[in-house]
């Protein structure tokens, strides 16, 4: 299993959202190359990087922070936010991320996401977001809500080659309440992709917990920036 330390970019800073809300924001005013270093020095291999203003707008105000992020040896960065059309997808890959996650793109224009993966250079590089309330999959930086049941998009994944599902349970996210592991486990039974947690991981229990259930990956946010979880404990959990 994988840690993805997620890094989050509002307006050039390092942020956490609570449930998605781009009201109710904390500003870490972390220094990245401090963050950075105490990701490797942790033995991270993958970073999570979310361009929430790009999430927003699709405009890629973040792209310079976002570069010097990719341009660390020796990490991986999956990189989200705003990938909307094949010029963002080529934008993305330019700034050095090594997987892109899309996630309303591909809900909104499921023909269009799955024709990307025509493009050879794609392959094993695109990460499916399921970012979902109370059952159904939001679109627009998670403000709009849409009436497409998960499972359905789930359903759809199993036609295309992805790199992996990321499903985060918005109301979790950010709350430090736990991973919606009853839903998690739903998706990793109903395909063969790697799946990703992600909302709400609050400690190492959820990371032992998130195992179990046969994740592939968890992603932590707010749990590391308090200091609730040790990325170095998680990383030997995750790898035993």
């Amino acid at each position: 299993m994988e840690i993805f330390p997620a890094i989050d970019l509002q307006g050039g800073k390092i942020v956490r959202l609570e449930q998605g809300d781009f009201k109710r924001y904390k500003d870490y005013s972390r220094d990245v190359y401090e963050i950075i270093d105490e990701f490797t020095a942790a033995g991270v291999e993958w970073v999570h990087v979310v361009d929430l203003d790009a999430a927003r707008s699709g405009q890629r105000s973040n792209a310079e922070m976002i570069r010097t992020i990719c341009r660390f040896e020796g990490l991986k960065v999956q990189l989200g936010g705003g990938i909307r059309n094949d010029q963002a997808v080529h934008d993305a890959l330019e700034l050095g991320a090594a997987r892109l996650v899309i996630g309303s793109a591909a809900v909104k224009n499921w023909q269009w996401f799955e024709e990307l993966f025509k493009q050879a250079e794609l392959s094993d590089k695109i990460v499916l977001a399921i970012d979902a309330r109370d059952g159904f999959v939001a679109v627009n930086g998670w403000s709009k809500q849409t009436q497409i049941p998960v499972m359905e998009i789930v359903s759809r994944s199993n036609s295309v080659p992805l790199a992996g599902i990321i499903y985060t349970d918005i109301k979790r996210d950010g709350m430090l309440t736990g991973p919606d592991l009853e839903t998690t486990a739903q998706i990793i039974k109903a395909t063969s992709l790697p799946v990703i947690a992600s909302g709400g991981i609050r400690n190492l229990d959820d990371i032992v917990k998130c195992k179990e259930i046969g994740c592939q990956g968890v992603i932590i946010g707010k749990a590391y920036y308090e200091g609730a979880i040790d990325l170095k404990s998680a990383i030997a959990i995750a790898k035993e």
